[in-house]
């Protein structure tokens, strides 16, 4: 997956157009399914830990939490902050912003 990602993220700069949005869309899946597989991990290794802790450890890792956020909401926010300094994920973000500066994004204005 971080392979394919920085196979996306190479090629982008090449692209435009349709092929550049076919690429980021591509890359944009791959991301969420990285940093889903990364919350997996992360809630188990974190099974133990009390939901106070989590949310310490989340504030800590810059992820500052809401007491009314939820224990599954608090793991997401470590599992993001820990996927936000993988190679992948700072390909992505790379990718996605010079692609944005492009006129380029998945979301449709409206």
């Amino acid at each position: 997956m971080t392979q394919r990602i920085l196979d996306l993220a190479a090629a982008a700069p090449a692209s435009h157009g349709e092929d550049l949005v076919l690429l980021l869309s591509e890359a944009n899946e791959l991301y969420q399914q990285g940093l889903q597989n990364l919350r997996r991990e992360v809630a188990a290794r974190l099974d133990g830990l009390a939901t106070a802790d989590l949310m310490h450890a989340a504030d800590t890792a810059g992820m500052p939490c809401d007491p009314s956020q939820d224990r599954a909401e608090v793991i997401l926010l470590l599992a993001l902050a820990e996927w936000q300094m993988t190679p992948a994920a700072m390909a992505y973000a790379e990718m996605a912003g010079a692609a944005a500066r492009r006129g380029i994004c998945l979301v449709p204005e409206e």
